[in-house]
């Protein structure tokens, strides 16, 4: 079941992964609400109301913190279908919110289980209708879509990581924390390398150390302004391509610059703030992420376009 929708030139939201393991531990793993809210990005917290007759479709409260204490709510109902003997499984749901702050109005979906060779291939197809008028229909273009084929696509392989390796969704959850801070300041600190002491100052020492070194004669001043440059747009790439290479890469060049600066004017190690102590706290910043990299999902391990 696809919920159908108005604007008839936009493509379902879809998710897809194979995930190793039996149907009835996947099958737990997304229906039951307490397993559910702690692995799904989406969900804060899920709970079940009681069903008048066992054969009624279930019907359920969700809520989700966006932050600064604010929450958004709504209400679902979910028909699951489980059905070993056809070897595939299917559980669809429509939700909806009255909210005023959130921009989904209503929406249905489904989740679809099939067990193949190497474990249980799981995915979702979903959509919804937004409300606030062309501003809605443009932030959700923009800006909330992608962030929701995001979410679920990372929650997805985070689920994956908890069945498969034992990786709990909160450990993930802070190991992507701390990869998000380590290169978030790692980004400033390169930013900051780079615009204040060669691109905006380059006279309160950078410049001398170079002269110093005897080297680059005559071309001082035009290195200084490239490495700067080069610095701006390695801080930018920390930030935005979060992966192991980049880390290594980020180690040998800070590597390279110490030594550098050893060579060029070795008594600027023997300064209060020196090529030392900052080179040092930053490898410790890109080991630390390399380290959390490990427990970390990634939505890009996901398909998140449907097969013809």
């Amino acid at each position: 079941m696809i919920y159908k929708h108005a604007a008839v030139d936009r493509k379902p939201l879809y998710i897809e992964t194979l995930i190793s393991c039996d149907l009835d531990t996947l099958w737990s793993h997304t229906q039951d609400p307490q397993m559910h809210e702690q692995w799904d990005l989406r969900f804060s917290r899920i709970r079940y109301l009681p069903r008048k007759e066992p054969d009624d479709p279930q019907q359920f409260l969700y809520s989700t913190r966006v932050g600064f204490g604010i929450s958004v709510s709504g209400v679902g109902e979910s028909v699951a279908t489980k059905s070993k003997a056809s070897g595939e499984s299917t559980s669809v749901l429509k939700f909806s919110s009255d909210s005023g702050i959130s921009l989904i109005r209503q929406g249905a979906g489904y989740w679809k289980y099939k067990p193949e060779a190497g474990g249980v291939r799981f995915f979702t197809g979903y959509d919804y209708d937004t409300r606030w008028g062309g501003l809605g229909k443009a932030v959700d273009k923009f800006i909330f879509r992608p962030m929701m084929v995001w979410a679920t696509a990372w929650s997805f392989d985070c689920l994956k990581n908890w069945i498969e390796r034992g990786i709990h969704p909160k450990q993930a959850l802070l190991s992507q924390t701390t990869v998000l801070l380590a290169s978030l300041i790692l980004s400033m600190v390169w930013l900051y390398q780079g615009i204040v002491p060669k691109l905006l100052f380059s006279d309160t020492g950078e410049l001398e150390i170079l002269r110093q070194s005897g080297l680059f004669t005559g071309f001082e001043e035009s290195l200084l302004t490239g490495v700067g440059i080069g610095e701006v747009a390695w801080g930018l790439v920390l930030f935005f391509i979060q992966r192991k290479p980049v880390h290594f890469i980020s180690i040998a060049a800070l590597i390279l610059l110490g030594l550098g600066a050893l060579f060029s004017e070795a008594s600027v190690y023997t300064l209060p703030f020196n090529p030392f102590s900052l080179n040092i706290s930053m490898i410790g910043l890109s080991v630390i992420a390399i380290i959390n990299m490990n427990h970390t999902p990634r939505a890009s391990n996901c398909i998140t376009k449907q097969r013809k």
